[in-house]
Formats: structure tokens, sequence, C-alpha cells
């Protein structure tokens, strides 16, 4: 564990000082050191650091919800919704039509719908913070992606488990998406009627129990979401949401940000290490296209979230390529497809397509003015102009 921390700082401060972001380089790390590498390997098995990689994933998920503020959700939940939709849309369908197309099987193609529809909830937090756009107008329709992703998520894993695995108990299936619903709902009621009654059992002028109080509930939270079929990471955030809504919230948010950033370079690292480099050649042609596919529909969900709030060419593109990347999730879903025998080019297809997203989304989303002046309505290079003052010092 010592050695991951070492190894990611460093790379950071390296990369720092040519102006890459932190994620790919802790990738990297991960990579460098890891066992489908040649040279010194610091850790045989990825699954050393699973628990902590979970931790860092609950922690960035927490610290979103945080920042996630209920007034969010009622001025602007239908537009929320519309534009999450709508990504859903673009997104899974582009990848179910994908994985047809592959010629792969259909259980496959399912699989593909997942790996290219749903983003990283980590990454793209992590590129929020780190570009310094949490305050950014366009952050709000980000966040109400990423949740109705998150939402779409526990059905989907639900739905695809027996399809996968050949099933046709649809009973069963309906059974375990009853379950996440309802588990989804008890959040949901928290979060909007139980604030007050929570914010009494979490007010101390002790930070120490403080940390220890929210620290549990995010994690036990995330815990007992898996048990009903609902991603861990969209407990902690229900957490976050409910929790940054109290008299305490502002004091939880600084003090969650050494963990968050602490945990979530192990989270980054842990990715790293599950990575095999070998493997990209065999299936570079169908990765590189589905790259490019997943660039166009994002970019078009920016421009058709942009016409839901009005924004203009910057926030599209920010809206458009903070959302690139993907993570976790296709890797859960690269697991389930090994395990269920389905196609073995599956598993080398998701490593490579979530390695390389996952490099290209920050680059990209810490350049998007280069975005905005090719997307209707930008001024060339005069939309230099327009950025963010946070964001200019964060690329900096």
């Amino acid at each position: 564990m010592g050695g991951a921390f070492v190894a990611a700082a460093v790379l950071a401060r390296l990369g720092s000082r040519i102006g890459l972001p932190t994620i790919p380089l802790f990738i990297l790390a991960g990579i460098l050191l890891g066992p489908n590498t040649p040279g010194f390997v610091l850790l045989d098995d990825p699954h050393d650091l699973e628990m902590l990689s979970a931790l860092g994933l609950v922690l960035l998920l927490f610290y979103l919800g945080l920042e996630f503020h209920m007034d969010d959700l009622k001025t602007g939940g239908k537009k929320m919704a519309i534009a999450g939709c709508f990504y859903l849309l673009l997104n899974v369908g582009a990848g179910l039509a994908f994985g047809f197309m592959m010629g792969w099987g259909t259980s496959e193609a399912f699989v593909f719908a997942g790996v290219l529809g749903i983003s990283s909830s980590a990454i793209v937090t992590k590129i929020l913070v780190d570009l310094g756009r949490i305050g950014n107008p366009e952050t709000k329709p980000i966040l109400g992606i990423i949740v109705v992703e998150d939402i779409f998520l526990a059905m989907y894993l639900a739905a695809l488990q027996p399809i996968i695995s050949g099933a046709d108990d649809l009973a069963e299936t309906a059974g375990q998406i009853g379950k996440a619903f309802a588990f989804l709902l008890l959040l949901a009621l928290a979060a909007r009627f139980g604030t007050k009654v929570i914010g009494k059992l979490f007010a101390t002028k002790d930070n120490e129990l403080l940390v220890i109080s929210f620290l549990g509930a995010a994690v036990l939270v995330a815990g007992i979401s898996e048990k009903f079929g609902v991603a861990d990471a969209i407990g902690a955030f229900m957490v976050g949401l409910i929790l940054g809504n109290t008299a305490s919230g502002s004091r939880i948010r600084d003090l969650v940000h050494p963990l968050r950033d602490a945990f979530a370079a192990i989270f980054f690292f842990g990715f790293g290490l599950s990575i095999d480099p070998g493997d990209i050649g065999s299936v570079i042609v169908p990765v590189l296209i589905a790259v490019v596919i997943t660039l166009a529909m994002n970019l078009t969900a920016g421009i058709v979230a942009a016409r839901i709030y009005g924004f203009g060419p910057q926030p599209t593109a920010n809206v458009g390529t903070t959302l690139l990347a993907r993570g976790e999730f296709a890797l859960i879903l690269a697991t389930m497809a090994a395990t269920a025998g389905l196609d073995p080019r599956l598993s080398p297809f998701i490593a490579s397509y979530v390695l390389i997203l996952a490099v290209l989304a920050p680059l990209v989303a810490g350049r998007s003015h280069w975005v905005a002046r090719i997307l209707p309505g930008g001024r060339g290079p005069d939309q230099e102009a327009e950025r963010q003052p946070e964001e200019v010092s964060a690329s900096r």
C-alpha cells in the first residue's frame, strides 16, 4: 500500500510539471508496477487492494453527493431526468448496435451496451475536482446524468445477469429489479424527508467524531446497497446528498477532502493493476471504432443537454468531454462476461477500451475549449476568453 501511494505520488508530481492530469498517471503507476508488465512487480494480485479501491470509489461518490443539493433536484429534476435519459438512449443504444455489428453474439451485444453506455462516476468526479468545475453551471446536468446512470445501472445489472447466463426466470429478474427499486426509494425518501432528523444525529463539534460518523454511514450504506442489488456508489452518493444538506454539511466537505484524494489514488492505481497492455493489439481496431462512437455520442448528448439548459459552446463541450470516461462498471461487466463463459475477446476489448478512455477523457476534458471551437456557435480562438477562471488555473 505504501509503495502504491509513493508510486502514484511520484508519477503525479512528474506529470504535473508538463500539465498532465493525475488520473492517467495513477493508472499508469498501477500498470507499470503490476503483474502484467516486465520489471519490478509491487503486487501480484490486484485483489489485494480490492477493499481499499472500493473505499476510494465510495468516497468519490460520497463527495459528489455532498456537492449535489436537494434544491437542484427540486428546481431542475425534470431537466436532469430528460438529459440523463437522452444520454443513456444515445450511448446504450449505440453500444447495443455496435455489439450486434461485431457479430460476437446476443449476450455479448448486451454487455457492449453497458460498456459503451455508462460513464465512470469515479473518473467524472475526479475530473470535476481536478479542473475546479464543481461550481460551474454545467456541472448540475453532469451530476444529473450520473445519477440517472447509476439508477439505470441498478436495473441493468439485475436484468443482465439472467441474460448472459442463459436463464429464463423472468420472475426472479423482476424480483431483483423490484428489490433494488425499493431500496432506492427508501434512500430517496430519507433524502427528501429525513434530513432534519439525520442532521441532529450527526451534530457534533468534535471533528474526530464527525469523521468517524460520516465515514461509517457512507461505507455501511454502500455495503447494504450491494446486498439489495444497487451499486455501492449510488448508496454512498445518497448518503452524501443527505448529509450535504444538514448543518454539518460544510464541515463534512472539508473533512472528507484528504480521505477522498488518498483513497481515490489507490482506486485508480488498483484499476491499472488489472490491465494487461499486451491485450490491446488483438482488439485494437474494434476498440478504436468504439472510442470514436463514444466520443461522437457524448458530444451529441452534450449538445442536447446544452439545448435543454440554454448553454453556450464552452459548457456544451464541458458536458460532452467530462462524461467521456468509462471505468469501474465496464470492468465489472468484463468479470461477469468471463464468469458466464462469453466470447473470450470481450475481456481484452473492455480492458483496452477502458484504458484508452481513462487516459483520453481527462486530457480532452482539460482542453475542452478546443472542442468548443468546432461546436455550433463556437467562435474560434476567441472562445478561449470564455473559459472559467478556475479552469484556466487548474489546466496550468
